[in-house]
């Protein structure tokens, strides 16, 4: 059965950027830390991490059949150039369509209406028998409250970044609880794959 989850690369201090929108080299050393080649929907670009990882991250490539962002991840990554890497739609949570861009495309949706609560329905009806990724950030915060995540998929990287963008946004329903999570080891990194129990499951 699909699944909804959020995933980011996290330092060790929950950080998935640092001041001023930086450290991505320390967040996602894993990416080239390794050995074996993983390539992704776009030509040209591919993974080279530990065996350990490579599954994780070809589960990853071809899990998700589409993704809903916020419009800070959105405007920060100046709208992929056009296009997700992932090449899937993405559905971008958003008080306004952005300046040169058309409301609806095969590339990216924006969600001016209902929240992410109606992007994920919407990610779900295109989405076929794939995952739906969720975004971090304010997303995430919103999905664990209305109850829409069954899975936090977090990427562990041994670097602290001191401050920055939090992983999930101050939660207005702290504290949660989740499962024991599947723990992969990879190089540079630790893949932490967490179920969201019941009694963190918002409104579900």
């Amino acid at each position: 059965m699909p699944k909804v989850a959020t995933q980011a690369s996290v330092s060790l201090d929950g950080f998935i950027a640092g001041p001023e929108n930086g450290g991505f080299e320390y967040l996602f050393a894993w990416c080239r830390a390794g050995d074996v080649e993983v390539p992704t929907a776009s030509p040209g670009r591919s993974y080279k991490v530990s065996e350990a990882s490579a599954g994780y991250v070809r589960d990853m490539i071809h899990g998700y059949g589409a993704l809903v962002v916020g419009r800070n991840q959105f405007d920060g990554m100046d709208g992929w150039g056009g296009q997700h890497p992932m090449r899937v739609q993405v559905f971008v949570v958003t008080h306004s369509v952005p300046e040169g861009w058309a409301p609806e495309s095969a590339e990216f949706v924006f969600v001016t209406e209902g929240g992410v609560k109606a992007a994920v329905e919407r990610a779900k009806a295109v989405a076929g028998d794939k995952n739906i990724g969720v975004g971090p950030g304010v997303v995430a915060r919103e999905a664990l409250e209305e109850g829409l995540l069954d899975e936090i998929r977090i990427d562990l990287v041994p670097f602290m970044l001191g401050e920055g963008v939090r992983f999930v946004d101050t939660l207005g329903a702290a504290p949660l609880e989740f499962g024991d999570p599947q723990v992969i080891q990879g190089k540079k990194v630790t893949h932490l794959v967490y179920p969201v129990t019941a009694g963190a499951a918002g409104a579900r």
